[in-house]
């Protein structure tokens, strides 16, 4: 026990600034949330009338949640609930791949292992180290939701179904960190996955079967297969059901259970998916340090790039399935088809502007953990050595700036085709495919934001690479992505690259923010270049 109690500490101090970030932020996110509904839409009649255009638009359900009353509680839920689960799911893996994968690939690992502390106790550790993390997480929503006067019973059922949802995925991520050879990899699976579960949770709300109150709904079959579906189907505020919460946690102890198995039988910086055998010697494709940076970050490339694949082929399979759970005799419905046709859009592709809105938050992810791999490589020492070849600073920094750019156009590329051929396929004409490209391209000038600003950070502020890189992708998808819904002030909003991403609708679309964004991101990319030639390399 005491030989567990160092290495919990020792966690402890390693996180002492990241996992209170995490905690502080999901806390203030729903207390914030509770605050926003009570100025914003205050009266009952207010938030019914929210919940049936809501339920009239999919495309709401996808981002938001599953409509269950005009409570101010389960309306709170219904705007909240599943970014909170998003958020814990990825501190969680996060937390995982970072006390697993990532000691196994700097070495840490096994210098621990050769104490008494032994190969299993540093992953109880990680457990118990990632279970605090959650109740904590789960207690600062508690206090968010109650603080504001929201009913306790169903405060405390919200906080405890955020907890739950991150201790699953804290056990898919010590998983997943078995299996892949390396912590990128690992990161971006288990990230992919956190993603999955609330894009799936999403599609099962938006072919949900409306009630006849205009206000709830009975969620699709999809959200059975979603860990955030599961903790949605809680009804905190009204229902209080916590008979859900056995799936996720069923599902987390499975995958923790699993990773103890393998870790048992498995050599210390092995994995499930192993490395092939390495040449021994480099392919001349080899000899620049664009292809090195791609050699590096292939295996991640690829994992965004196949996650933006599969959310395409989801947009594009929407079409029918919304059309057939709509409801043709309601008004509210009437009303906004009638709306989207005068301004030249069906609502097919408002669905999948919508949903091609994620895929250009995963396309600036891909572009930040580019710049994040420069950080690494400059930490570690090992871009000293490269330096000393005949590299220069500013080809270096070039060179994963190109690449970062290929990443994001590889992205959003994969996401277009897959909704092409899903379109294509079922034989669904509602949205042309100049629109469908349109779409896509529109998501490409705030990705490149993501690669362009990180990267001036990293040559102004190495050691702040990292944090300030997520800390504004978290912002800028919370105001431009959620702001709206939940009354944010225009002003902040527009401090988000994703509030001015354009939504194509034929020859009236406005491109002058895409443009704007593109002229902000190639400038910041040459500052940061023309800056690079004087800044030293080193590892602090």
């Amino acid at each position: 026990m005491g030989v567990l109690l160092i290495l919990w500490r020792q966690r402890l101090r390693r996180d002492r600034w990241q996992l209170p970030c995490w905690i502080l932020v999901i806390g203030a996110f729903a207390l914030f949330a509770v605050s926003v509904v009570s100025s914003t839409y205050g009266t009952a009649a207010s938030r019914s009338e929210i919940l049936q255009v809501a339920i009239a638009t999919p495309a709401i359900l996808m981002l938001r949640g599953l409509p269950r009353g005009a409570d101010q509680g389960a309306f709170t839920f219904f705007l909240i609930y599943a970014f909170l689960a998003l958020l814990a799911g990825l501190m969680s893996t996060f937390l995982a791949v970072r006390h697993s994968r990532a000691d196994e690939e700097t070495g840490g690992a096994e210098l621990v292992a050769a104490t008494p502390a032994g190969r299993l106790l540093p992953n109880t550790a990680t457990v118990l180290h990632g279970t605090a993390a959650n109740v904590l997480a789960g207690l600062a929503v508690f206090g968010g939701f109650a603080a504001r006067g929201l009913d306790p019973q169903g405060s405390l059922l919200a906080g405890t179904a955020t907890g739950a949802v991150g201790l699953c995925f804290l056990g898919m991520g010590l998983l997943v960190a078995q299996c892949m050879g390396t912590s990128r990899g690992a990161n971006g699976v288990s990230a992919a996955l956190v993603v999955l579960a609330y894009v799936v949770r999403g599609i099962g709300d938006a072919t949900g079967t409306p009630h006849s109150d205009g206000t709830t709904m009975t969620e699709g079959a999809a959200s059975w297969f979603s860990p955030i579906g599961w903790g949605q189907q809680t009804f905190a505020f009204s229902g209080n059901r916590a008979w859900p919460l056995l799936l996720p946690l069923g599902l987390g102890a499975a995958c923790l259970t699993a990773a103890w198995l393998i870790l048992r039988v498995r050599d210390t910086g092995d994995s499930v998916w192993g490395d092939r055998p390495a040449r021994t010697s480099a392919r001349a494709g080899l000899n620049s340090p664009v292809a090195l940076a791609l050699r590096l970050q292939s295996g991640s490339i690829l994992g965004w790039g196949l996650s933006g694949l599969a959310l395409g082929l989801l947009a594009g399979s929407l079409g029918k399935a919304i059309a057939a759970v709509d409801n043709p005799g309601s008004g509210i419905t009437a009303a906004l088809r009638a709306m989207l046709r005068s301004q030249g859009i069906s609502l097919t592709q408002l669905m999948v502007s919508v949903l091609f809105s994620i895929a250009g938050v995963l396309a600036a992810a891909c572009a930040l953990q580019a710049v994040i791999r420069l950080r690494q490589e400059e930490a570690s020492g090992t871009a000293e050595l490269l330096l000393a070849a005949p590299v220069g600073r500013v080809r270096w920094l070039a060179g994963y700036l190109a690449l970062g750019a290929l990443a994001v156009v590889l992205v959003l590329g994969l996401a277009g085709v897959g909704a092409w051929a899903t379109l294509t396929g079922s034989g669904d004409e509602s949205m042309p495919a100049d629109a469908l490209w349109q779409t896509v391209l529109a998501q490409l000038p705030a990705a490149l934001l993501y690669l362009a600003v990180p990267a001036l950070v990293f040559v102004l502020w190495p050691a702040a690479t990292i944090a300030a890189g997520w800390v504004l992708l978290g912002l800028g998808v919370f105001l431009g992505i959620f702001g709206g819904m939940l009354g944010i002030d225009q002003g902040l909003r527009d401090l988000s690259p994703f509030t001015h991403t354009p939504v194509p609708h034929g020859d009236a679309t406005d491109w002058s923010g895409a443009w704007w964004m593109l002229a902000i991101a190639g400038a910041v990319a040459c500052l940061a270049v023309l800056v690079m030639r004087r800044r030293e390399v080193g590892t602090a």
